[in-house]
């Protein structure tokens, strides 16, 4: 197996500059460049256009570029299986995580993760759930924490925590100060939400239609404390997570507002490859997870 090859050949997809790729792999250029000429012998096949203004993959590089990200994966695991041959938990953890379970949720986690398994090095990337879902089944990250749905058939979905979600508004706003909000109140409202994507934005699109609510007009910013502070100054309405508004409902700074007959809940779950199931590390992070948030499907139907 050509892994320096296969490795240099991924990279340099991913970054599509031959000096890029070098300074990434610690190696010269002419050894990135020997690297893709070698493969390309032994494959029969160009894999990349070249013109000094822009760097393709070929059909056949694309082809190479995605069993090439598995065959590395597998090898990578396979060394990472050795190494846990003695049960220690050591070596990267990837972990792909949506804004809110990343910023919120997860950081208590990663605390009690470190502190038990010290020789465990965490790498976490934050990004909506469409972006952490690609992630995984590109084998960038090892699991992956989403807010949203996937029908992805390529990935194993494994719900981990009940979430609810407030509608909120600046303390100043009209409907900030009401006992009871019927849904009717929110016709014609200004909101402000993430962006598509985002389990969060999926959700506020799913309560729209099924309420039938007019939008007044829609603002979206793909950041959950910007659009904390847009709506602190009064510019509207937005849906988020409970564990993101808490903090400045108590402060005062936000109005969750209290909606007539309903409440709203979503699952948050946790996906990987099924080739990262039996990942020693995979393993030890579900283990935790669990037993940080335990869950049973049959919550949902309370």
């Amino acid at each position: 197996m050509q892994y320096d090859a296969l490795k240099t050949f991924v990279t340099l997809v991913e970054v599509k500059n031959f000096t890029k790729t070098a300074e990434i792999l610690l190696m010269s250029q002419p050894s990135v460049s020997l690297h893709i000429k070698n493969l390309e012998k032994e494959f029969q096949t160009k894999l990349f256009e070249r013109s000094p203004k822009y760097l393709k993959v070929t059909p056949t590089g694309e082809i190479l570029y995605d069993c090439a990200v598995q065959m590395i994966t597998l090898y990578e695991q396979t060394r990472q299986n050795i190494l846990e041959h003695h049960h220690a938990v050591k070596g990267d953890l990837k972990i792909g995580a949506s804004f809110t379970i990343g910023e919120y949720i997860l950081p208590p986690l990663l605390l009690e993760l470190q502190t038990t398994h010290p020789d465990l090095a965490l790498q976490v990337t934050i990004g909506n759930t469409e972006e952490v879902v690609e992630s995984v089944r590109r084998y960038q990250v090892d699991i992956g924490l989403i807010e949203g749905q996937t029908n992805d058939k390529e990935i194993s979905v494994h719900p981990f925590m009940e979430d609810e979600l407030f509608v909120v508004s600046s303390a100043k706003h009209p409907l900030a100060n009401k006992e009871k909000v019927p849904m009717k109140d929110l016709q014609n409202q200004a909101w402000i939400t993430r962006e598509i994507g985002s389990g969060t934005r999926e959700y506020l699109d799913h309560v729209i239609r099924s309420s039938a609510l007019k939008v007044g007009t829609l603002l979206t910013i793909s950041s959950n404390q910007a659009i904390k502070e847009t709506v602190i100054n009064g510019m509207g309405l937005t849906l988020l997570s409970k564990c993101v508004i808490e903090r400045d409902i108590q402060a005062g700074n936000l109005s969750a507002i209290n909606l007539e007959k309903e409440v709203f809940k979503r699952t948050l779950s946790y996906v990987y490859s099924p080739i990262m199931k039996e990942k020693q590390n995979v393993k030890t992070f579900i283990q935790a997870l669990n037993k940080k948030y335990p869950f049973h499907e049959e919550e949902q139907d309370k």
